[in-house]
């Protein structure tokens, strides 16, 4: 398959810690703990404690996904 393969997926070529560096960037930790309820977001949040969760959690990840197509993407 070759890299440009996917022209319609929005996050092709994104990777998981820039969708949340943008997100905490944009929003911040307390906007998304209340959009996507999981303790690494509100209990002394760090990128990189977030991303090894996220990692090993595909529901985790597929909400933080989803929420930065709807902030991000689709505002552009």
């Amino acid at each position: 398959m070759c890299p440009d393969s996917q022209p319609n997926n929005p996050l092709h070529g994104i990777t998981l810690e820039m969708m949340l560096t943008q997100l905490v960037e944009k929003y911040g930790w307390r906007f998304l703990s209340d959009r996507v309820a999981i303790r690494c977001f509100y209990n002394e949040p760090t990128i990189k404690s977030s991303l090894h969760f996220l990692r090993r959690t595909p529901w985790a990840r597929q909400k933080v996904e989803a929420l930065y197509l709807e902030l991000i993407v689709d505002k552009k």
